[in-house]
């Protein structure tokens, strides 16, 4: 299996896990590559940044975010995923970012 293919089978399982928040943007970018020869890249666990806009955050704390996608992503964080990178926003925040970003 060639590292481009498990790296689009892995990202297919975590964008799969993270659909029980139901995001309506969930944005995942693969920063491996920047951590070449790192102790969790030789060990085969991914690098990650997370962009994730969900209602499911709204009346969460940002731990009370990062803890529900920790709890979507179960597993992975012990195998595939070396790192993760979180931003998890409701459509409300992120809609406010794009104004101010534009």
């Amino acid at each position: 299996m060639s590292d481009q293919y498990a790296a689009a089978k892995r990202e297919a399982v975590i964008q799969q896990r993270l659909a029980v928040l139901l995001p309506q943007r969930c944005e995942l970018i693969d920063d491996s590559a920047r951590h070449a020869g790192h102790e969790g890249a030789r060990g085969g666990g991914a690098h990650y940044r997370l962009l994730i806009v969900s209602p499911a955050f709204l009346g969460h704390s940002r731990v009370a975010r990062h803890r529900m996608v920790h709890e979507a992503l179960g597993d992975l964080l012990r195998s595939a995923i070396h790192a993760l990178s979180i931003r998890a926003m409701t459509p409300e925040e992120a809609a406010l970012t794009s104004a101010i970003d534009s």
